[in-house]
């Protein structure tokens, strides 16, 4: 079973018929992704591309329901009453596109998703994408480039940076190799599903033999996933590449998330991490394929 979405995950779209919402949702439906319905505030009864249109998640719920999905494309400061109306209607993962999203709601939204066992990817997330199956979210861009470069093979590939994470797939789809999933979780500093969660879905998947990290300075997220493959619980090969090699003490590089203090969360402390529970880390892209190509 393909990690997070596959052609049969029911999908809602929050914000539908916002600028990004109508977008991501063309794009959605072009690669296969399985959209049922969308709600707006204000706009029950209308149709994009087809897709009904409700007032509210439970209204949407109550004709087109159950979804598996909820993919928000709401702004920042309105995202978490989006997020709490799905965790409220128990759909078992959310997929938080925004950016700039106050602290305090994110941690509002993470404990109470915890509460109802539900899922949150995100925020400030470009989503996941399964090759040639489904993707939720806009990673990808289009359904033309991503059926161009996104090709499906055997290395999960697991990112905190959106940008960061297309480049490794791209190489890996260069190269040969191809991708089973990617899952970009987000580059803030709180998040919902982190690396390590990810990798776990990545070890019980059949399709995937490498997993692929795509990491950044700060947090600990690529620290947690050393301490699991050291606890046998990762026995797949990791291979990771970690943005941020040069950044210097105190300074943000690139995402909120991304910053080092106090000697936390720095490239030589993941490095040395993901090294000694058996992984590989390399400097550049081409390397990293080399590196997944090794282990196949």
């Amino acid at each position: 079973m393909p990690v997070l979405v596959d052609p049969s995950k029911r999908v809602l779209v929050q914000g539908i018929t916002g600028r990004e919402g109508r977008l991501r949702t063309r794009y959605m439906l072009d690669y296969g992704t399985r959209v049922v319905a969308g709600c707006a505030p204000e706009r029950g009864g209308q149709e994009v591309f087809g897709v009904p249109v409700f007032a509210d998640v439970a209204t949407a719920l109550q004709a087109a329901g159950p979804f598996d999905i909820s993919v928000i494309f709401v702004p920042g400061p309105a995202a978490k009453s989006a997020a709490m109306e799905a965790i409220d209607s128990g759909i078992p993962l959310i997929v938080l596109i925004a950016d700039r999203m106050p602290l305090y709601d994110v941690l509002e939204i993470c404990a109470a998703a915890k509460r109802a066992g539900i899922s949150v990817l995100g925020p400030n997330t470009a989503g996941v994408v399964v090759p040639d199956q489904a993707v939720v979210g806009l990673v990808g861009g289009s359904a033309k480039s991503a059926r161009g470069w996104l090709h499906p093979g055997p290395a999960g590939v697991i990112s905190r940076s959106g940008g960061m994470g297309v480049a490794a797939a791209y190489e890996l789809g260069r190269c040969g190799i191809g991708v089973s999933a990617l899952v970009h979780v987000g580059g803030d500093a709180i998040i919902g599903m982190r690396m390590h969660e990810i990798a776990c879905l990545f070890q019980n998947d059949p399709d995937t033999r490498v997993i692929a990290l795509v990491g950044e300075i700060g947090t600990s997220q690529e620290e947690q996933v050393a301490e699991l493959m050291k606890a046998g619980k990762i026995t797949k090969p990791v291979v990771a590449h970690i943005g941020g090699r040069s950044a210097q003490s105190g300074i943000r590089y690139s995402h909120a998330g991304a910053i080092v203090e106090r000697g936390l969360g720095t490239y030589a402390g993941k490095k040395q991490a993901i090294e000694s529970a058996g992984g590989v880390v390399v400097g550049t892209f081409p390397e990293f394929s080399k590196a997944v190509q090794r282990f196949l």
